[in-house]
């Protein structure tokens, strides 16, 4: 099949076109595709379906472990087996090692480029099986350790070759409900864990399967995606990246077009592929894998690792992190003492921040990107305000009234952020990013948020006992902030494909040009 040639009719856009960009898609064929939308309750849309819930036990997976030491830890037989008489520094490694790990495999994200993203998912997802492996059976709290680096390591593999594959193969119109989903289902995998503890703990009281069996547990995920994944073909942009034009456009004829080679849809993306392909330097070499000036070579690229780090760093630093310092004391104080019923507790505010994040999923593809985060940060800000305020008034009281309000209000911002970033912490990085830098700035995304995780980790606490409820304050301040950032530089990516967003980023104002709708969409 001959690759598909661009004409250079003008499209009648009102984003600007730079010098030198590539000429745009005929814009007959982008208004047939547009009016002309594939069923998405056909064949080849509910068999994406099927390959998108397959990636999302990866998310699964990833709230599994977020939840499990945490509530293992809780429990006496994993303290006697490994000696845990009291809070130490291995304790803290148990908990760090993970995100240290984390940090060192998104390094090796370059596997994405080199060999593709499914390749990242299946060897992720054995090497996630192998570090669970060893820490249900690790003998002291060395090898347990090394188990907890070894998960961190393999589970940003599997992980963010789940992202950017899901980002890939998504159709532009429901990009973020199908590759929003994905981090929604990390509150699953939290939910999940807590009962897996709960119910091993009650079963097999005063025994080491207590902690071990939750562990093996953490195994089902990454086996059914390993034993999936073997059915699953290739992102159609790392295919075509790697001069496999006709194996892109025909996953684009199955999965985009519910098998109608015909549909204009086909044509419209292959050739926008094509035109991106051209724009960042052709096919994808040995060298092209570690090059890290791509990142940089333009002042659009700039402008999208700005827009990438700032949303890596306000997904784990906008106040989300310290909100359980108060709780566990705020709980008590209004009645509440019974570990059970604190335990139900947790499991309510998963199960709604669950509602909430995949509410805010599909949202974002209904009022976009920046209406979203905007609205939402500036509902934080408003809890936040809340909180600093009640949190001031107990400090001072200890009332029971003021107690309640901040258990609410900080249940309610645990809401409005799971609405508006829980969704969109792994999937707005990597809409951003061109084919060519998504690999190596998911890659940056990994290492500025687990920059974020770490200096809330050791500075929090230090912050919070310190300047107590004023801490709340700052992070008043520091969303206020935020909101201010979404609103004069964050681009709208809601219903363009990732290669129609070249023209927005290299216009001179890409916030602006990106809420510039065109005549052929309709709105």
């Amino acid at each position: 099949m001959a690759m598909p040639s661009i004409e250079e009719d003008e499209m009648e856009d009102k984003v600007p076109l730079m010098s030198g960009h590539p000429t745009p898609v005929r814009s007959d064929i982008k208004e047939a595709a547009f009016e002309n939308h594939p069923d998405p309750w056909g064949k080849g849309y509910k068999e994406l379906y099927c390959i998108c819930l397959l990636l999302y036990l990866n998310s699964t997976m990833s709230g599994f472990d977020g939840s499990l030491l945490g509530n293992i830890n809780a429990l006496p037989e994993f303290h006697q087996f490994f000696g845990l008489d009291k809070p130490g520094m291995e304790t803290g490694l148990m908990f760090s090692s993970v995100q240290m790990g984390g940090m060192i495999g998104a390094l090796f994200l370059w596997l994405a480029d080199w060999k593709g993203r499914i390749f990242c998912i299946k060897i992720g997802s054995i090497g996630v099986i192998l570090s669970v492996f060893l820490q249900a059976n690790a003998t002291d709290v060395h090898s347990f350790i090394i188990g907890r680096f070894a998960l961190g390591f393999f589970s940003t593999i599997a992980c963010k070759g789940s992202t950017m594959f899901l980002i890939e193969i998504a159709p532009p119109k429901y990009r973020g409900t199908i590759a929003g989903m994905y981090n929604t289902l990390y509150y699953f995998g939290s939910l999940l864990a807590t009962t897996a503890v709960v119910i091993s703990q009650r079963d097999h009281p005063d025994t080491n399967l207590a902690w071990q069996l939750p562990i093996w547990y953490q195994m089902i995920c990454p086996i059914l995606v390993t034993i999936g994944i073997m059915f699953v073909p290739e992102s159609p942009r790392w295919l075509m990246a790697n001069n496999r034009i006709d194996e892109a456009r025909e996953i684009i004829i199955r999965f985009h077009a519910n098998g109608d080679p015909t549909h204009p849809i086909v044509d419209l993306e292959v050739s926008e592929m094509v035109e991106d392909l051209k724009s960042s330097g052709g096919l994808m070499t040995a060298a092209s894998y570690f090059d890290i000036s791509t990142l940089f070579r333009t002042k659009g690229r700039r402008y999208r690792v700005f827009v990438l780090v700032c949303m890596s760093w306000f997904g784990q630093f906008s106040g989300n992190n310290i909100m359980s310092y108060y709780l566990p004391q705020m709980v008590t104080d209004v009645g509440i003492t019974s570990t059970h019923t604190k335990l139900i507790l947790n499991g309510i505010y998963a199960i709604v921040g669950w509602i909430a994040a995949a509410s805010g999923a599909r949202l974002h593809d209904v009022f976009g990107r920046r209406k979203m985060l905007f609205g939402c940060t500036c509902g934080l800000v408003v809890c936040l305000t809340v909180i600093t305020a009640a949190a001031g008034v107990y400090s001072h009281t200890e009332s029971k009234i003021m107690s309640g309000t901040l258990v609410v209000w900080i249940y309610l911002f645990g809401i409005v952020f799971a609405l508006g970033y829980t969704s969109m912490q792994p999937i707005y990085p990597a809409e951003v990013m061109t084919n060519d830098m998504r690999a190596k700035g998911m890659a940056l995304s990994s290492f500025t948020s687990g920059t974020a995780g770490f200096v809330n980790t050791a500075i929090a606490p230090v912050a919070m006992a310190t300047y107590g409820y004023w801490f709340y304050g700052f992070f008043v301040v520091w969303d206020i902030l935020e909101a201010t950032v979404i609103y004069k530089y964050f681009v709208e990516t809601k219903g363009r494909t990732l290669e129609e967003l070249d023209d927005v980023f290299e216009s001179p104002n890409p916030a602006l040009a990106s809420i510039t709708r065109r005549k052929t969409r309709g709105a």
